[in-house]
């Protein structure tokens, strides 16, 4: 019995490493935006014990302030840290952007599961629901919702959700579409197989790679769409650490102070483009449109 389990785990290992760890680790670009993602991660985590100042701590007395021993990337019109701003910065911009993503991701999978299995009315009801919310760019979907629902930091997680969901649910309904005719799906119904058993078992692993490509180069824009709530003021409060909110401050500054505005404009640069290497890798890697070994 032990022998057997062993088989089956080193089995399950080996076909979870060919299907999905080789084919990442041949994208050498994904793995450089990985790596730099990884570095932001590592900076957000430890924000509190690598910060050497209160994020939102003013001190009048040391505004304006250029790079020196005491606030190693300036201070702002506030005298706050920037060096300790930008980490709580990071902290903040990567939890919007995972956790609007994967609210997107949830909702609009559903939606397009539900969509795509049971068809007629039910898919005409949820597809005019889904026009309805791809019908508006996702920055002004966002700004609409932020209208509604406040200022706040939960408030953009979840102004942004709701904007990705048109997206995901679009997407999973075509490629649901595409498997649940297929002869395994047919064979597993005439098996009685429950049909929370088939979405479990033979629908969702058919439509998840395209599915989390696309919440790869989402975050990106999640990020972006964040930064920019906060950069028009309809987004995260003040003086809470965000790097839109950081830009937006240096304006008036830009001439006398660039970094108040260059440390995070920099860092919010680098960042996305660093998920946009490790999202092109992913399709690359995983979309069965673009792998040149599928």
């Amino acid at each position: 019995m032990q022998d057997a389990l062993k088989i089956t785990l080193l089995s399950g290992a080996s076909q979870w490493k060919r299907r999905f760890l080789q084919p990442l680790l041949r994208q050498h670009s994904a793995l450089v935006g990985l790596a730099i993602i990884a570095v932001y991660v590592i900076a957000a985590v430890f924000a509190p014990w690598l910060a050497t100042h209160d994020p939102a701590a003013q001190d009048l007395m040391a505004s304006l302030q250029g790079p020196s021993a005491a606030h190693w990337l300036g201070t702002d019109s506030y005298g706050q840290d920037l060096y300790s701003r930008l980490l709580y910065g990071a902290q903040l911009a990567l939890i919007i952007g995972f956790a609007s993503v994967a609210l997107g991701l949830i909702a609009g999978v559903a939606i397009g599961l539900a969509a795509g299995l049971m068809g007629g009315r039910t898919e005409w009801v949820l597809m005019r629901i889904v026009d309805g919310l791809l019908a508006f760019p996702e920055l002004i979907l966002a700004m609409a919702f932020m209208a509604v629902l406040g200022l706040g930091t939960e408030n953009v997680v979840y102004a942004l959700a709701l904007s990705f969901v048109g997206p995901f649910a679009r997407m999973t309904r075509g490629d649901v579409l595409q498997v649940k005719n297929q002869p395994y799906i047919e064979a597993a119904r005439l098996m009685g197989v429950p049909t929370a058993a088939v979405i479990w078992r033979h629908v969702l692993p058919n439509v998840v790679s395209p599915i989390l490509v696309q919440a790869g180069m989402r975050v990106s824009i999640a990020i972006l769409l964040e930064s920019g709530l906060s950069f028009l003021g309809i987004g995260v409060v003040p003086p809470t650490p965000d790097w839109g909110l950081m830009i937006a401050e240096g304006r008036a500054f830009i001439t006398m102070a660039p970094w108040i505005s260059g440390v995070p404009g920099v860092a919010l640069a680098i960042l996305l483009v660093a998920l946009n290497l490790l999202g092109d890798g992913l399709r690359d890697a995983y979309d069965p449109n673009t792998r040149k070994d599928a």
